[in-house]
């Protein structure tokens, strides 16, 4: 009886209150609404008992329902006030006023939605119910084992290759600088650090939790913790086998959200991608810094949702030793349409610019003469401030070494971008619904950089080696994707098979942010990717994914035209969500 009390009681006292409140039209029903009445009672005493209701509450519920009825009354002036009598014996007479009954099931329906509100809102009789503020709390995030194998072509240029190049200042231009890290021996001699041509298998987990607030239904406040490291801003993943040592855990996301009115977001902090875009240009792992505003039209005709996006995202702040301060802008144009239920398309067109990111000659350093009468460099403050950085690249776009190329063999080479970077970018998406049991999903991307100008370069690069010197490259991309199955793999037995190929310039895009999968990231390269998801139970899928990637132009240079880079790499994931 308790539980069903427990359950029902709302109800149940909404009702009963109404009852309380009713009159009924003659004197002769006095005997049944007295006992009514005793019912109604012994029912919210009974509610007492249980513990469901507590005494001052059911005390104030009758309360209010009697004043609620005495207010209706007050507020009709057709029905008279019972005039007072008594009988023979002295004994006072009884008498009820006639109410309709279309007003007292009025009365009874405002009260019961009163108080079924008023039960929501507070959790009444709800077991372990916590305060109403938790329901502006929302907690999510995914956890992923994967394994990893990464086969490398046999006709790979190998690393010391790069390190021969990097030594002997072939022109000083690379794709792949990274390839020519090295070690000094004690004899003097480099070793390189990197390997094209070793094959690698690693087991690795991604954690990510995030918390969204709604502080008000204006204000949000958002926060994301992810595993990964500090200077790999595309990649989560944590390798595993570090001899047991603990993982580093990130924030990942931190953010406000502004939505002042419908038409209007406004996020500020570091936030999600607010772009339409594909891996090829923003990989799906990155996080963005800054301010982004995008502006809806929520339905123009015809299904079209029109919206404009733009952002302004710092790279480095403007300060002693590197000054100048570099970064991002953008603006995307585009729209959803949904041409009926069964077929949804978007589209956009997007322009990026990144302010003072290319390379120059870095000339900030003097002569100077060692101990030992040979020539070293004295720098200055700045030096150093055209770098794209090792902490930033990926690999693929071209640079050239800012530092002095001859004259000294004690300075660590300094990159920067060739190119200046100022990508215009076409994205579309098509969503098909048509062909039960399974839907269709295709995508593509075009971009093009327009600051693409070998003598520009020519410009920013003027130590004496680079006369005549041509960095090449290309400046285009392009990526096609074909996806069938279920829209997202949730539920158990939701399955979504994936066929992408990516065709990508050097220096198309910047390959700081771009995918880190295929041909392990970065542009200049070409390939596809092939999977599979599966669902094994409730937001738990299991995934596997083959990638294969060749390089389109030389990895280092003119000097080493046949330079190669290949590689095939097995993803098998099991993800989990909550």
């Amino acid at each position: 009886m308790k539980s069903i009390l427990t359950i029902q009681w709302p109800v149940l006292s909404a009702l009963t209150l109404a009852i309380l409140c009713t009159t009924p039209a003659r004197a002769d029903e006095r005997e049944s609404l007295e006992s009514l009445r005793q019912t109604t009672r012994n029912l919210i005493d009974a509610l007492v008992e249980s513990g469901v209701l507590s005494r001052d509450k059911a005390d104030a519920l009758i309360r209010s329902a009697q004043e609620k009825a005495a207010a209706q009354q007050a507020a009709r002036p057709d029905v008279t006030a019972p005039k007072p009598s008594v009988t023979a014996d002295g004994k006072p007479v009884l008498r009820v006023p006639y109410v309709p009954e279309g007003m007292r099931q009025q009365l009874r329906n405002e009260i019961k939605e009163e108080i079924l509100a008023q039960a929501r809102d507070e959790r009444w009789g709800v077991p372990n119910a916590a305060a109403s503020w938790t329901d502006r709390i929302k907690i999510d995030g995914d956890f992923r084992v994967r394994y990893q194998r990464d086969n490398f072509g046999g006709r790979n240029t190998s690393a010391q290759t790069y390190l021969n190049a990097e030594s002997n200042n072939e022109n000083g231009l690379s794709r792949a600088p990274d390839f020519a890290s090295f070690l000094t021996r004690a004899d003097g001699t480099d070793i390189p650090t990197s390997s094209t041509t070793e094959d690698r298998g690693r087991e690795r987990i991604r954690m990510r939790l995030g918390l969204t607030a709604k502080v008000t239904d204006e204000v949000g406040f958002g926060l994301r913790l992810a595993t990964g490291n500090a200077t790999d801003r595309v990649s989560t993943n944590q390798t595993l086998g570090q001899n047991f040592n603990k993982y580093d855990l990130f924030i990942d996301r931190a953010f406000v959200r502004l939505d002042p009115a419908d038409w209007v977001t406004v996020q500020a902090g570091r936030i999600a991608n607010p772009w339409f875009s594909t891996e090829m240009t923003w990989s799906e792992n990155l996080s963005f810094e800054g301010v982004a505003t995008t502006f809806r039209y929520n339905e123009l005709a015809q299904g079209l949702t029109p919206f404009l996006t733009m952002g302004y995202f710092p790279l480095r702040e403007n300060g002693v030793p590197r000054r100048g301060s570099r970064h991002l802008v953008g603006a995307q144009l585009g729209s959803g349409w949904d041409l009926d239920s069964r077929t949804k398309l978007k589209f956009g067109v997007a322009l990026y610019e990144y302010r003072n990111i290319a390379g120059r000659s870095d000339t900030d350093f003097v002569d100077g003469i060692d101990a030992d009468g040979n020539p070293v460099p004295v720098i200055g403050r700045t030096y150093g401030q055209y770098d794209y950085g090792l902490g930033l690249r990926q690999k693929g776009n071209t640079v050239f070494e800012t530092s002095p190329i001859s004259g000294y063999n004690n300075i660590t080479p300094i990159w920067g971008l060739a190119y200046k970077f100022r990508p215009l970018v076409l994205t579309a998406s098509a969503a098909f619904s048509h062909f039960s049991p399974f839907n269709v999903m295709v995508s593509a991307e075009y971009a093009r950089n327009m600051a693409f100008d070998p003598n520009d370069f020519r410009k920013r690069a003027t130590d004496a080696a680079y006369d005549g010197v041509s960095p090449e490259g290309r400046n285009e991309g392009y990526q096609f994707k074909l996806a069938v199955g279920d829209f997202e793999v949730r539920e158990a037995g939701d399955w979504q098979a994936q066929l992408t190929y990516r065709h990508v310039g050097s220096d198309a895009v910047l390959d700081a942010f771009t995918d880190s999968d295929l041909g392990l990231g970065g542009t200049n390269l070409r390939g596809y990717t092939m999977g599979v998801n599966y669902g094994l139970y409730r937001n738990t899928a299991l995934g596997i994914r083959y990638l294969a990637a060749e390089n389109l132009d030389t990895t280092l240079n003119s000097a080493f035209p046949n330079a190669r880079f290949q590689v095939n790499s097995l993803q098998v994931d099991l993800n989990v969500r909550f």
